[in-house]
């Protein structure tokens, strides 16, 4: 059986030539790739090249050490999700605590004991790759999400999320610790105690409303939000697409399902009720129904897809 980190890349990051031997021969007899840098910066410039599974951080290194190469890592929105792993010769507890509020995972001690740095790496390997599929699954699901803490810092974004607010706020990207000002500010009102699961703030940009619904309150200072855009038309543009209806169809369509009778959609649409009663007759054939609740039903539920 192949061990359960085989085919992953990791990033060994320790200044001493006898530890990355170590660790590549090590890592590569479990199937695992190798990286390796010999300082806190040569890992930085490299990771603006690649973006390994894992990241292995010797803790004592001369210039840029362990500690702080990981709070840099960690204050870049693209490798947040990446564990980092620490290899330490320093037995203080206090030591253990730096390295883990720098952003480490866990830590292994040196000098290191292969079975253990190995079921280590298997553990946080697996862990990863169970987070980041449930990220990308919510952006297949179409639903770009993200989470902050109580400073409105980025925990972590998926992949679509970083990409619509990077589109969104010019100048912005996910190596930014924070969100662009207009959007954390609007992600401060759901950050309320007093506001429900399911909330809406609305921020306009252009011709785009960007819509931020607090999903939940993950724990004490982290907030799981997800992140919509609407422009006008959508609603039509959807309705006309799925049910093969003309534009004017489906604005009818799209009023009948907000409660509107023929005698108001006419006057919005500046048609003649008849004309109102002539188009549901084609959006009634069209989408299979006989009657004006069917329709709105599958309209209803079409939009809220």
């Amino acid at each position: 059986m192949r061990p359960s980190g085989a085919g992953a890349t990791i990033l060994a990051v320790d200044d001493t030539p006898e530890s990355l031997r170590f660790l590549t021969a090590t890592l590569e007899q479990a199937g695992i790739t190798v990286l390796i840098a010999g300082d806190g910066l040569a890992a930085l410039d490299l990771l603006e090249h690649v973006t390994p599974d894992l990241i292995l951080m010797d803790a004592v290194m001369p210039g840029l050490d362990g500690f702080a190469t990981t709070r840099r890592i960690k204050q870049d929105g693209r490798f947040r999700h990446v564990p980092v792993i620490f290899m330490t010769g320093l037995t203080e507890t206090e030591h253990v605590v730096r390295g883990l509020e720098a952003g480490a995972v866990d830590y292994v001690h040196k000098p290191i004991v292969v079975d253990e740095l190995l079921a280590r790496v298997s553990v946080h390997l697996a862990n990863a790759r169970i987070s980041q599929s449930s990220k990308l699954a919510l952006d297949t699901a179409g639903r770009p999400s993200f989470a902050v803490d109580d400073a409105g810092r980025t925990s972590w974004l998926t992949p679509l999320a970083a990409v619509t607010i990077e589109r969104l706020f010019p100048g912005w990207t996910p190596r930014d610790v924070g969100l662009p000002d207009e959007l954390a500010a609007t992600i401060r009102r759901l950050q309320d105690p007093h506001v429900p699961a399911g909330a809406l703030a609305s921020l306009q940009i252009g011709d785009t409303v960007v819509q931020c619904t607090m999903l939940r309150q993950t724990s004490p200072s982290e907030w799981l939000l997800r992140l919509t855009e609407k422009r006008e038309g959508d609603a039509e543009r959807l309705l006309a697409e799925r049910h093969g209806l003309t534009p004017r169809e489906a604005e009818v369509l799209v009023w009948i399902s907000r409660g509107k009778q023929n005698r108001e959609i006419s006057e919005i649409l500046h048609i003649s009720p008849r004309t109102v009663n002539k188009h549901l007759e084609q959006v009634f054939q069209k989408m299979g129904v006989e009657n004006r609740a069917s329709a709105t039903a599958i309209a209803v539920a079409t939009l809220a897809q």
